[in-house]
């Protein structure tokens, strides 16, 4: 028999090819079977060569194979090798799992681009892959931009996010979502892309939901939601080469004492990086973490759940637990085998103040979402034209609180009343200049403390509690002023240098100066004005939280609006995280620490000495030792005779 004939050739292939269909590989997890079969390819790698699966990419892979984790969402930077991993899974499914796989893009380019320089490269240089594609290199029916149908009667779809239509018809075991934060967040009006997608899984024996992107802006990033979805967010956890106390990494920034830090040489390049232990400050080297990194670990920051590899779960006591559905895993460029901690330096020291690239550098090289340096700012202009004219207080008010705001050459107050809803209006300003030691100074004040205010119903109504800025040069003589008009009625104050904390705490004993100090959580009093001073008033109206500001120049002009409305939201670096703090960018802002102060009068009042704001009846009279009555006639609001 002539051995070498084309037909027997042929037949010999087609028996093969049968042949394989039936051929069962030893099981393996995604990594063996990536660390046996995968291999770069040069039209889309930096380096072609054999894959080598890093330590923090193991569970992360593992993750994306693992039959009892149905959804697997990744939060991570640039140079991680992410779609690497997603290739290497696709494989795995494929021919390992034999699984039909689709894969959505956001865009339709996007998911051509996705086949035509990752997927078909792939199936060249994987021979496993190779052996189920006889129509590699061919026109044929099986193989197009969009899908590919494998000798094993499996498919792989590559399809763009953006129609509906791309949603329906298919029956896959596992979806793909890449770079799901660039996906539109409603998909032609029938829902977000993971719910349309995910409901391709139904008839799936082994279901799996892969999504992962970098993120983009907060509110609107989609792989981040998905994120706070899963009960399970995982950091990689590096033990110290030195002391051996674990941690992730962390950026860490010029204020912070730990993470990434790097000097600059005369040229004001970035010449070396290190990594400063949150432990013990221990100095480490790039190369030293890398190395440490084989002994690292996933651990999950809201229930303390671990792994290595995404096959063992652990419970924090090292016990022994089953594998959750739903894991988060944020991974970024400082565990990155592919560049370096000077190459990142260098990146920063390239954004220079500019916001496009720092929004760049947030998003792909530290795996964060961008929340805004200023979002939706609250113009001045619109509180201005919508002021209101009145003559008296509304017979609904209950209490007025003030604040004193003072500077190193004079002391600015403001008094607002509140009623039910905490409905509010602007009703005095004054201004002393002066030196704030003197005593003068705070005789004049001290008399404009007990000016008297009148509502529409002929109730006289004084400050029931006044707030005295204390944090700057001038703490003594405040606290003296507190003992002499009464601990209970004017209260130092100091704003929190802690975020997150309430906007007012009043202490249960005095301090060492004998004075009751009450700690002010600035940031939150400002997120909660800033959402009231947007809520427009409407004319007879009763309207809970509603701020009313006075048609009257002497108290509420442009300029108390421009400092009532100077600050916005920035990115700052704190204890080496990003986080959104409100900023001045050295605007005066006077008016909005007055308005903070008063509020937080107003919830010492309520929480410390019972003030009931939804009594209407209900007068002033400050809380213990009231001053005695005085009638002034120089405020806004004029006593009725």
């Amino acid at each position: 028999m002539n051995t070498s004939s084309p037909w027997l050739s042929d037949l010999q292939k087609q028996v093969r090819l049968g042949l394989q269909a039936l051929y069962r590989e030893p099981p393996l997890t995604a990594v063996e079977w990536a660390d046996n079969h995968f291999y770069l390819s040069s039209e889309s790698s930096y380096q072609e060569g054999k894959w080598v699966t890093a330590p923090f990419q193991v569970a992360i892979l593992n993750a994306m194979g693992n039959d009892l984790i149905r959804e697997v969402n990744v939060i991570k930077s640039a140079r991680v090798g992410y779609t690497k991993m997603l290739m290497a899974n696709i494989g795995y499914k494929l021919q390992h799992k034999k699984r039909n796989v689709l894969s959505y893009c956001p865009t339709e380019p996007d998911a051509e681009e996705l086949m035509k320089r990752h997927v078909e490269p792939f199936i060249r240089d994987v021979p496993a892959l190779l052996a189920l594609a006889p129509w590699y290199g061919k026109k044929h029916r099986d193989s197009s931009l969009t899908a590919k149908r494998f000798a094993n009667q499996k498919m792989l779809w590559c399809l763009g996010g953006k129609a509906s239509r791309n949603y329906r018809e298919k029956s896959p075991d596992e979806v793909i979502y890449d770079e799901l934060s660039k996906f539109d967040a409603d998909i032609e009006g029938e829902g977000s892309p993971t719910f349309l997608g995910d409901k391709r899984l139904e008839g799936a024996t082994f279901k799996k939901s892969i999504r992962g992107s970098t993120p983009g802006v907060a509110g609107d990033c989609q792989v981040t939601k998905a994120g706070e979805e899963s009960p399970y967010f995982l950091r990689f956890h590096i033990p110290c080469p030195c002391c051996g106390k674990e941690q992730f990494l962390k950026w860490g920034g010029k204020d912070c004492n730990y993470g990434i830090k790097y000097e600059k040489n005369a040229l004001g390049e970035a010449e070396r990086a290190w990594y400063v232990c949150e432990h013990s400050g221990c100095e480490v080297q790039y190369h030293e973490m890398v190395e440490a990194a084989n002994d690292g670990r996933w651990i999950c920051e809201r229930t303390g759940l671990w792994t290595r590899d995404s096959m063992e779960w652990f419970k924090p006591d090292g016990e022994h637990s089953r594998a959750p559905r739903s894991v988060t895993f944020h991974i970024w460029t400082a565990y990155s085998t592919f560049t370096t901690w000077l190459d990142m330096a260098s990146d920063w020291l390239k954004v220079k103040g500019d916001r496009e690239k720092l929004i760049t550098f947030i998003n792909t090289t530290l795996g964060e979402v961008w929340e805004g340096d200023e979002g939706e700012k609250l113009e001045w202009e619109h509180l201005f034209a919508r002021r209101e004219l009145w003559q008296w207080l509304p017979g609904r008010v209950v209490a007025l609180t003030g604040f004193i705001d003072t500077q190193d050459d004079r002391y600015e107050a403001r008094v607002w009343a509140w009623a039910a809803g905490e409905e509010a209006w602007l009703v005095d300003r004054w201004i002393l200049t002066g030196d704030p030691a003197s005593e003068e100074l705070r005789r004049k004040v001290g008399l404009r403390l007990h000016q008297q205010y009148t509502r529409e119903d002929g109730v006289v109504m004084r400050v029931a509690l006044w707030g005295w800025d204390s944090g700057g040069h001038y703490t003594d003589e405040v606290y003296a002023e507190s003992k002499k008009h009464g601990l209970h009625w004017v209260i130092p104050t100091k704003g929190h240098n802690i975020y997150g904390k309430p906007v007012a705490e009043f202490p249960r004993n005095k301090n060492k100066a004998g004075v009751y100090l009450t700690m002010i959580g600035t940031d939150n009093a400002k997120e909660l004005i800033y959402s009231r001073l947007k809520l427009q008033p409407q004319p007879g109206a009763v309207l809970p939280g509603v701020m009313h500001l006075p048609a009257n120049d002497l108290i509420c002009d442009e300029t108390e609006l421009k400092q009532l409305t100077a600050e916005t939201k920035v990115r700052k670096f704190e204890k080496g995280k990003w986080v959104s703090r409100w900023d001045a960018k050295g605007r005066r802002n006077e008016a909005l620490d007055c308005v903070v102060g008063a509020l937080a009068m107003l919830r010492v009042a309520q929480q410390s000495f019972g003030l009931l704001l939804d009594a209407p009846t209900q007068e002033s009279a400050p809380p213990a030792s009231p001053p005695p009555r005085r009638s002034s006639r120089s405020g806004y609001l004029k006593q009725r005779r």
